[in-house]
């Protein structure tokens, strides 16, 4: 939200007439205070606003950066494997990704100790690489419509993580999408959307993702969560931000940290 600087010489024009001789002198005393006093002011917002992250519910409450041009929360995730590993632990051994690309996830997480991955790609892989055509031959990464249930028992995953694909999902599909996320973990799901007004990569392939990406607001996706009884993971988010300051990890995507259905 932009912050519109209030006008210093407003002050003196709402306090009505002052005499010429009288308002010289004022100003020459009030002038050095009135300064340091705006120079603080100043300094308070700059501070608040750094600190000022994702917002409320299960959002990273960091500075964020805002991350000009295009960009991916696929990508994002993959920066922020090392974090997911402080804040969850050994829920990090058996984690599910969903989303575009869950490919290059998939394997980064591979490559992790004591980690076993699965991934879920919701759009057509044609294009994809002998690495990917490779997971999917083996079972590790399949390409399934997230619209519909997914094909895994009740808590097959300690953990799962979702980027990029929610945002093209309406309302409608995120009623039985988001619940089915929460139905196959265990331990916790971790969400990774855009911030609105971000681009997005790789949008213009509307035949791809079916339509334009919708990036919702924090307070949004707070109201939905509410809607589907998912509750924050308060534990979690504390020990995320706590990994990610000691790294200086700051988030190009707002990160949700939810608890899994009981």
């Amino acid at each position: 939200m932009s912050r519109r600087q209030v006008n210093p010489s407003r002050r003196f024009a709402d306090g009505g007439f002052v005499p010429l001789a009288s308002s010289l002198q004022s100003k020459s005393r009030s002038s050095p205070c009135l300064t340091i006093g705006l120079v603080i002011v100043g300094a308070l917002l700059l501070t608040g606003y750094s600190y000022s992250g994702a917002g409320g519910f299960g959002g990273s409450r960091m500075a964020v950066n805002r991350v000009e041009g295009d960009f991916s929360c696929t990508t994002e995730v993959q920066r922020a494997i090392p974090i997911l590993k402080k804040a969850y632990g050994d829920s990090m051994h058996k984690v599910l990704h969903i989303g575009p690309d869950t490919c290059s996830v998939v394997s980064k997480l591979l490559k992790e100790e004591e980690t076993e991955a699965w991934g879920v790609e919701p759009y057509d892989i044609e294009d994809a690489d002998s690495n990917c055509k490779s997971l999917v031959r083996k079972g590790i990464v399949r390409v399934a419509d997230i619209k519909f249930p997914l094909p895994y028992r009740a808590k097959s995953f300690s953990l799962v993580i979702a980027s990029d694909a929610l945002d093209y999902l309406s309302p409608k599909y995120l009623n039985k999408t988001l619940p089915e996320l929460a139905r196959v973990s265990a331990d916790g799901l971790v969400i990774f959307t855009g911030f609105p007004g971000q681009q997005r990569a790789k949008v213009a392939d509307i035949s791809k993702f079916g339509r334009p990406a919708k990036l919702r607001s924090s307070s949004w996706w707070i109201r939905f969560f509410v809607q589907t009884s998912l509750e924050e993971n308060e534990a979690a988010i504390k020990k995320f931000e706590q990994a990610a300051g000691k790294r200086s990890y700051n988030p190009g995507c707002q990160i949700f940290h939810l608890r899994s259905y009981h």
